[in-house]
């Protein structure tokens, strides 16, 4: 069993890596792997996209290198491939992103990525830091996770789901923040699991374990 964290240059790597290793080895998930080559997404098993930055920077960033946006396509939509998005790499699977400038996503999810508007003027944004999550439809990568359940993000913007069946749990900041979706074999969280202790770490487990 292979898990590919893909690395496309947007964000350190290296506690998400830590975590998915720490959580495969509790598991006897198999190996975990972080690679910017397309030959490797295309023999995983299960593959990582995570992401900080702007939306727009990390689509083009992730589009230059050749093959790889490709293989992801590949590997997840035809051949159903289990996928993890995390922060961007969860917006990306949006139909587009509002970030600066409108920017194409994956389209997995119907959907865009617009900026957080909270209604209490007190509510500063970036929206960072713990909040509770509330949890929307069951799923398998959510087993073990309850409602109140805290989670880290750091964020501006937000997935704002077409259909509300795809936001798997939100978080209230002012107003419901989208912090899982999912749709067939494909999830993604806006906060970061390896940042998120006992939560984010069942959530790895879990996504290593998922057999859709």
């Amino acid at each position: 069993m292979l898990t590919v964290l893909v690395d496309y240059d947007s964000g350190n790597l290296h506690s998400a890596e830590k975590a998915f290793q720490r959580m495969a080895t509790e598991t006897g998930a198999g190996q975990v792997l972080v690679s910017d080559r397309p030959e490797d997404v295309a023999r995983a098993d299960r593959i990582v996209l995570p992401g900080d930055g702007a939306f727009p920077a990390c689509r083009r960033a992730l589009g230059s290198y050749g093959g790889l946006s490709e293989a992801i396509e590949e590997a997840v939509t035809r051949r159903a491939r289990p996928f993890l998005g995390i922060c961007i790499g969860m917006q990306m699977m949006a139909t587009r992103g509002l970030e600066h400038e409108e920017t194409p996503g994956f389209g997995w999810i119907a959907g865009e990525v617009v900026r957080i508007a909270p209604a209490d003027p007190h509510l500063k944004v970036p929206h960072m830091g713990w909040n509770d999550l509330t949890v929307d439809h069951p799923h398998p990568v959510l087993a073990g996770i309850e409602t109140g359940d805290h989670a880290y993000f750091v964020h501006s913007y937000h997935f704002r789901v077409a259909h509300d069946a795809e936001r798997l749990a939100h978080a209230d900041y002012g107003a419901a923040i989208t912090a899982i979706v999912g749709r067939d074999t494909m999830v993604g969280t806006q906060f970061h699991p390896e940042k998120s202790q006992k939560t984010g770490l069942r959530l790895i487990a879990n996504f290593l374990t998922w057999k859709p």
